[in-house]
């Protein structure tokens, strides 16, 4: 009787600890899900910096109207494209030098196929004073030793 009891006391405490393990198991939560979402494009925002960009240049270069609307299209998508690669990218600082480095390529691209010659220069002539930027052409002005013109 005492197996019999012993036994019967067994089953049903295993029993039940089968039932317990029945229910499934919570996925964990992925690694992404706890990283916050990237904030929208605040469009008013780029908007106003592309049309503050846009008024400063037609104020500096005495743009006509046709090349005020093409300048502020230009502005926007740049503008655009730089924010959007600021959010992408803002984990990966290299990354997003490079996608900005290439915004500001391009829109140079465009600003020259926009602006005339004159302006154009004035326009890289500013570029270079606010942002120290040198030209491609540009000198340092220091002769290299040991070279004709330098001794």
């Amino acid at each position: 009787m005492k197996i019999s009891l012993l036994t019967a006391v067994l089953a049903l405490t295993g029993s039940s600890a089968v039932f317990a393990q029945t229910t499934p198991a919570r996925p964990k939560p992925a690694a992404t899900a706890t990283r916050p979402a990237a904030p929208a494009l605040n469009e008013q925002q780029v908007t106003a910096r592309a049309n503050a960009l846009t008024d400063n240049m037609q104020k500096a270069l005495g743009l006509n109207p046709q090349q005020v609307e093409k300048v502020r299209q230009i502005n926007l998508i740049s503008v655009r494209g730089v924010e959007t690669a600021r959010q992408k990218y803002r984990q990966d600082v290299r990354k997003m030098a490079a996608v900005v480095d290439d915004i500001g390529q391009s829109r140079l691209e465009m600003l020259k196929e926009t602006l005339t010659a004159a302006q154009f220069d004035k326009y890289q002539r500013k570029r270079e004073e606010k942002m120290g930027v040198p030209s491609t052409q540009g000198v340092q002005g220091n002769v290299v030793p040991g070279l004709p013109g330098g001794e």
